[in-house]
């Protein structure tokens, strides 16, 4: 009888730095699928090509992807990875991360960027419907979280038109991977009781959304596709009242080789984006502290209830081993 391994049989650990992970998963569907119940059918050999047989429509997969590093993916997601024949793929998706896809896989870069769509949205729910109406396994690869500035909406609609089976596997989002990296909670009791997550980057009847309208006193604001629209969102920010030396994160390359931090203000924000050459793929989070009448403590305030009045980039370009 063949072990829950072969389900990942093609994968080449070493390869992709991952050499104590194919153990890793060996012990995990040992749990899942005891041995002795016998092995699921899709984890027997190499998996099935799901809807291959005359006639038979296939299905889509929007998979999260993390925000780069292959370690980060669910197990879902691998499993999806597997299970694929043809991988439609974002600009930011990590090459660590293809690597986890069958072999004999298809993969088509369908990447955008801001202002240059190569890959119109229409054009890519137009392909991956085609494709699964071939009667093939068609995962969609997203960059983060499928469901937060993924547009994932279009492209479920698309399938569900069609009458595809479609499913979506989440993903680490950016702002949980920023938190992370920067070893901060992006909630805490008594300072930041709300979190927003926002985009600085709207459509093309809405260039420039209110991305600030839901900042306030107890909330946290994580920013994304933010840098080019950050001297409006910083005026925004200081508009509505927020101190102009409160502290501002900014991740760039979270979880990737390149990932560097910079710790700036609300005031010099845009210059120190522009200094330190800190361009598209940015996290900016904002936590803007309860009062301290608000919060019910009548005692001295914690660093966390104060806005941080600092020396501005003092950590600034700060290089992450």
């Amino acid at each position: 009888m063949n072990t829950p391994s072969v389900f990942f049989r093609g994968i080449n650990w070493q390869a992709v730095g991952f050499q104590a992970l194919g153990s890793v998963f060996d012990r995990v569907f040992r749990a899942v699928f005891p041995i002795d119940q016998g092995i699921p059918a899709q984890t027997q050999g190499r998996t099935p090509e799901i809807g291959r047989s005359e006639g038979r429509v296939g299905r889509i997969s929007l998979v999260g992807a993390g925000p780069g590093a292959a370690d980060l993916l669910t197990l879902r997601a691998v499993s999806r990875l597997q299970e694929a024949d043809v991988v439609f793929y974002d600009r930011l998706v990590d090459a660590e991360v293809l690597d986890l896809a069958r072999p004999d896989a298809e993969r088509v870069f369908v990447g955008k960027h801001v202002g240059a769509h190569a890959w119109p949205q229409d054009r890519i729910n137009g392909v991956i419907v085609a494709e699964a109406l071939k009667g093939r396994h068609v995962v969609r690869l997203k960059s983060g979280d499928p469901g937060i500035f993924g547009r994932a909406t279009e492209e479920l609609d698309a399938a569900r038109s069609a009458g595809i089976p479609v499913d979506m596997v989440p993903g680490v989002t950016a702002a949980s991977a920023a938190g992370s990296a920067l070893g901060r909670s992006l909630t805490e009791r008594g300072a930041a009781n709300v979190l927003v997550l926002a985009t600085g980057t709207g459509c093309a009847d809405d260039p420039t959304p209110d991305s600030t309208r839901l900042s306030g006193p107890g909330t946290t604001t994580a920013l994304y596709m933010a840098v080019r629209q950050a001297d409006r969102i910083a005026a925004n920010w200081m508009r509505q009242g927020l101190p102009a030396t409160t502290r501002v994160d900014v991740a760039v390359d979270v979880s990737k080789p390149s990932e560097r931090h910079l710790e700036t203000t609300v005031d010099t924000l845009v210059a120190d984006l522009a200094g330190h050459g800190a361009t598209g793929c940015a996290i900016l989070l904002v936590t803007w502290p309860m009062p301290v009448e608000a919060t019910g403590n009548s005692g001295q305030q914690s660093k966390r209830e104060r806005p941080d009045t600092g020396s501005g980039l003092r950590k600034a370009s700060r290089e992450i081993a």
